[in-house]
């Protein structure tokens, strides 16, 4: 039966966002129930496209990649595909309504990252507003459940609170990227030159993204609000834990944090949510 097979692809989304990442598997599990697989079979589908682009080194990513965006198309229109990723991302796509324009912005900056490059303020802008900030867009679509007009109302804070994950990803890897990938994707900067005064730059834009973020999560609908707000909770503990740190340090260490203050997170968030602090 296609239901079974429909099962078996979102337990597949479900251990691909489990496996790579325990901080948006917990914010995902704090979600209603029922937008939990969808949020999955997004997350599974961006980490899958990320994965050829990132970690497939000793193969040819341009091809994978094209593949792969051959086939996420088709599945969509199909509906149905016997990658299992694709399977549950073509059902959220079209359960959801998910714009392709988003899918297509998304798969874009992927491309970008095929090339080794330095990204000026026009390219630095397109490829956050298609890695991160379009993300945050499908997954407002779920969590708006076909309610065009709160889906309007709240794109904007959706988009840059996807915009402050992603440069504080890009500032906690920032040494990863530069001698990993031959990626710098903060506009202007010099690896040689990283100092206070730069940091403290990238610093204060986050900021701005993190306000405006903040509001948007406060007008959720009460399904989607918790997890959204566990997963804002954890990045804000990040970054505050970057800006104590030297831009020596950055560079010399991958910042994180632990599974015991993850755990007292989650408990914070849950006792304000409970209580309707946020």
């Amino acid at each position: 039966m296609k239901q079974l097979f429909d099962h078996v692809s979102q337990k597949c989304s479900k251990l691909a966002t489990t496996s790579y990442s325990t901080s948006f598997s917990l914010g995902i599990r704090c979600l209603s129930k029922e937008l939990r697989d969808p949020i999955c079979a997004i997350y599974g589908f961006v980490r899958f496209a990320d994965e050829i682009v990132d970690t497939f080194h000793d193969y040819d990513k341009k091809t994978l990649l094209e593949r792969f965006k051959k086939d996420t198309y088709l599945a969509i229109e199909e509906g149905i595909s016997l990658n299992p990723i694709l399977n549950s991302f073509q059902h959220a796509v079209n359960t959801y309504y998910i714009d392709h324009e988003l899918i297509d912005q998304f798969l874009y900056s992927m491309e970008m990252d095929l090339a080794d490059q330095t990204y000026d303020q026009e390219k630095f802008e397109m490829y956050i507003l298609g890695s991160a900030e379009v993300v945050g867009l499908m997954c407002l679509k779920v969590f708006c459940k076909g309610d065009e007009k709160k889906y309007l109302e709240l794109k904007p804070f959706a988009m840059k609170l996807g915009s402050a994950f992603q440069k504080i990803n890009f500032l906690r890897d920032l040494e990863s990227d530069y001698v990993d990938m031959g990626r710098t994707y903060f506009p202007g900067l010099e690896m040689s030159e990283f100092n206070a005064e730069n940091k403290q730059t990238i610093e204060e834009d986050i900021d701005e993204d993190f306000k405006m973020g903040f509001e948007g999560i406060k007008r959720l609908p009460q399904s989607a609000r918790f997890g959204v707000y566990l997963a804002y909770v954890y990045y804000h503990n990040l970054f505050k834990k970057i800006k104590k740190v030297r831009p020596a340090h950055v560079l010399n260490e991958r910042i994180r944090i632990p599974n015991q203050r993850k755990l007292s997170i989650l408990f914070y968030s849950y006792i304000k949510h409970r209580l309707n602090l946020i």
